[in-house]
């Protein structure tokens, strides 16, 4: 059983059920170890500083809003003064010398990542390479959807594709957008998911060249998306409208049967 397969550890927190995300929680986010210690400090919404100095990025994650990325009390409640193990793909630290990882209350095998966006206080980021790990946060994140707990308690949490206004409020922040797809065109080295007809003013999902061969080794065949409904996640941009460009297969989800 992979470190995310203890359902266990959340249901004796008190969080939500998790009865929906079992079968992908089965498996992934067993990455190579990085590590243990002691949670000194509680940094921001999504990092913290171990006793022996070291600040770790919980990977896989966003904040909710930006104007929440501050809001220590969620990762507070479930991390200070707690011992934690960490795993990861990459140890690199980032520009701000925080070690990015999968992080775990003593011998659990739920990530504390997995809690967070049960309890609806964080949003998959869609950077996961490992498809297992990837499967295990989205579920996750359903769950918390589903029992419509923290963000998702709000019906505007996901914005709605057909609204460029409202997704364009929230330039330079990361975003949850869905909408049916109106017409894939490529223009460039680009290639361009439109959702409205107005390619100036509506929103568009972006993936440059280099990345399309990651995209449809991922499955998803862009040309297949027209009409159909999708969510996807990212930072938003203004380009003659808003866009969210995908540097990761994962920021894509096809959304329902349709």
């Amino acid at each position: 059983m992979g470190r995310c397969g203890g359902l266990a550890v959340v249901a004796a927190l008190g969080l939500v059920p998790f009865a929906a995300v079992t079968p992908a929680l089965a498996a992934g986010c067993a990455f190579a170890p990085q590590g243990e210690g002691r949670v000194a400090a509680i940094i921001d919404a999504r990092s913290f500083r171990l006793e022996d100095g070291r600040e770790i990025r919980l990977a896989g994650i966003e904040p909710v809003t930006a104007e929440r990325s501050k809001d220590t009390s969620a990762l507070s409640a479930i991390l200070m003064g707690r011992e934690v193990t960490l795993s990861g793909e990459d140890d690199t630290p980032d520009r701000y010398g925080r070690q990015p990882a999968f992080v775990f209350l003593g011998t659990a095998e739920t990530p504390v990542q997995a809690q967070l966006l049960a309890q609806g206080a964080a949003l998959v980021s869609g950077n996961v390479t490992d498809k297992d790990c990837a499967a295990a946060l989205t579920a996750a994140e359903e769950a918390g959807r589903q029992s419509k707990q923290g963000i998702w308690a709000d019906a505007a949490a996901i914005k709605n594709a057909e609204s460029p206004g409202d997704i364009l409020a929230g330039i330079g922040r990361f975003t949850v957008v869905e909408g049916r797809v109106l017409s894939v065109r490529q223009a460039g080295a680009t290639t361009y998911l439109n959702f409205g007809r107005n390619w100036t003013r509506d929103f568009a999902v972006t993936i440059s060249r280099r990345m399309l061969a990651r995209v449809e080794a991922a499955g998803i065949a862009l040309k297949s998306l027209e009409n159909r409904r999708i969510r996807v996640r990212g930072f938003v941009e203004s380009q003659q409208g808003p866009r969210i460009e995908v540097l990761h297969p994962g920021q894509i989800e096809r959304v329902g049967g349709n």
